[in-house]
């Protein structure tokens, strides 16, 4: 039977389980980083904080970002990368709420010392009163339901001084049945074959990111289609 691609699923994926931890995080999350590299989904992120960046007023000499989800930390390494080969100045922060995928991040990102990261709930009173200049997230938003995305993108809006890159998933019969195949073949990983096909199923429309932004603080919001099957949402202040 074919998925409803017309509205979100309410399904969970096995990785929303902040007890997963050891062999089964670590696989997952080392396939995550190669799917991810791969499809060329990563650069979403990095070129969407640049056409933030080329947005502003100036360029800034320095940058507070905070990446929510940010899983092994794969993407605040290419984000350190870019800042140095900027010249800016920067101080990375990873959230994620499992400690277990935090401590893994922490190993991976050892040689970088801009990057630090905390093991907090996204809706907790730590991240609330947490100040910084830009929130990114790739492949994270997708976890939360549309009530809860409206909050948090309120929030961020209003606490981001530069602005927010956000990097998910459209919502597609072909990006579904792709990473359905793709993951049969290739992943060792259960939880990426099971996590990979239902995040296609909570992500997201066009009009329905746009909705989620409806009461959010903000000067510009950006919608962009990239491969593969990702949209790209850039929010300036």
């Amino acid at each position: 039977m074919m998925p409803d691609f017309s509205k979100r699923s309410t399904e969970q994926e096995w990785m929303d389980d902040l007890n997963s931890s050891g062999e089964v995080i670590d696989q997952t999350l080392r396939e995550l980083e190669i799917i991810n590299r791969l499809l060329g989904g990563n650069e979403v992120t990095t070129n969407g904080l640049k056409k933030l960046i080329a947005g502003l007023k100036e360029k800034p000499k320095r940058l507070k970002i905070v990446d929510l989800g940010c899983g092994g930390g794969d993407m605040l390494i290419r984000i350190a990368k870019w800042g140095r080969k900027s010249r800016i100045d920067l101080e990375l922060i990873g959230i994620d709420a499992n400690p277990h995928i935090v401590a893994y991040a922490e190993r991976n990102t050892a040689k970088y010392p801009e990057i630090s990261y905390k093991a907090w709930n996204i809706f907790g009173d730590k991240f609330n009163k947490l100040d910084y200049d830009v929130m990114v997230s790739t492949l994270f938003t997708h976890h939360f339901t549309d009530e809860q995305l409206v909050t948090l993108f309120d929030q961020c809006c209003d606490k981001a001084k530069k602005g927010i890159v956000i990097n998910d998933i459209h919502r597609h019969w072909f990006a579904y049945y792709s990473i359905k195949w793709l993951t049969t073949w290739f992943s060792k990983s259960d939880m990426v074959k099971n996590d990979a096909a239902v995040s296609v199923l909570r992500s997201f429309h066009r009009e329905g990111l746009r909705k989620l932004f409806r009461n959010a603080p903000y000067r510009t919001l950006s919608i962009q289609w990239k491969w593969a099957f990702r949209w790209q949402l850039v929010v300036w202040k």
